[in-house]
């Protein structure tokens, strides 16, 4: 654990040029017309001061460099200075950033900056405890496009930050065929064949399976990844151990009803990748506060 009493470099995760609008977006959405609280204050709130950011709770830290970001658009005196680093475990109580900056600035910013920052490091303390739960195995975790949007950079980069991988974050990454897909091509033959035809160098291709039949089909069209989706254990052992006999270099990824119960008898049937979207979808908030110093 990096000690509180460091000050921790925060370079942005995401290009300014990319984030900013979104922040100003959000900005805008709380302060309306003007904060009448903090204008109400007069002179009192013009004045330069102190503030500490505290973990209420015991978790991972998170989108500290957003929230710092938050602030310098509300007025670029401000200064953010992490006392922990992204992905640092902290218990209740921990000091993890002090600012310093006019007094205005810090109370319109509070709720927004907070606010991004306990969604994301809810999202890197649930992505953590997935990932410490088959950290001795070879099987990694990465997440899904289950996001919310506008936010799935920031999303995703929590993930990444409690120690995923990410999945593709775009339909633009890669081609994966999914059920529906299939569906529409008349089978995943159809399917494969048709998309090879138009599908840029070197997206790889991804096929969902569900059954054994599907798996072999797949592995006859020659495709990089397989997904095998919503298998029992017997028939997820069955499929690796298929696949892996065919074509040792397909990577294959296990997804559906990912759960802290199934993730570690999932990983041990050979899988490379488990993707969820639990850490994202079902996280709570991580509680930090913010407290002006006086």
């Amino acid at each position: 654990m990096v000690s509180p009493l460091m000050t921790v470099p925060l370079p942005l995760p995401i290009p300014a040029i990319a984030l900013d609008p979104h922040l100003q977006a959000w900005l805008q959405e709380d302060l309306g017309r003007g904060d009448w609280t903090t204008f109400g204050l007069g002179t009192m709130a013009e004045k330069p001061g102190r503030a500490v950011w505290v973990a209420k709770a015991p978790g991972v830290i998170a989108g500290l460099p957003i929230a710092a970001r938050v602030f310098q658009l509300l007025d670029a005196a401000i200064e953010f200075e992490a006392k922990v680093a992204e992905g640092t475990p902290c218990s209740a109580g921990t000091p993890i950033a002090h600012l310093t900056g006019p007094l205005n600035a810090l109370l319109m910013g509070e709720r927004v900056a907070l606010n991004l920052a306990m969604s994301l490091s809810g999202i890197a303390t649930a992505t953590r405890e997935y990932v410490e739960a088959i950290a001795d195995l070879p099987t990694q975790l990465v997440d899904t496009r289950k996001t919310t949007p506008g936010l799935r950079q920031l999303q995703k980069y929590a993930t990444r930050v409690g120690g995923a991988l990410n999945h593709r974050l775009g339909l633009d990454d890669a081609i994966m065929l999914k059920d529906n897909h299939i569906a529409v091509a008349g089978g995943i033959q159809a399917a494969v064949a048709q998309v090879r035809r138009s599908v840029p160098y070197p997206l790889a291709i991804e096929v969902e399976t569900t059954t054994l039949a599907e798996v072999d089909e797949a592995l006859a069209c020659g495709v990089e990844i397989m997904m095998l989706d919503n298998m029992d254990l017997d028939t997820m052992q069955a499929a690796v151990q298929r696949i892996r006999q065919g074509n040792p270099t397909i990577k294959i990824e296990a997804s559906g009803n990912v759960t802290l119960d199934t993730l570690r008898p999932m990983a041990l049937t050979g899988v490379d990748y488990i993707s969820s979207s639990a850490p994202i979808t079902r996280s709570p908030w991580l509680d930090l506060s913010m407290r002006i110093v006086r």
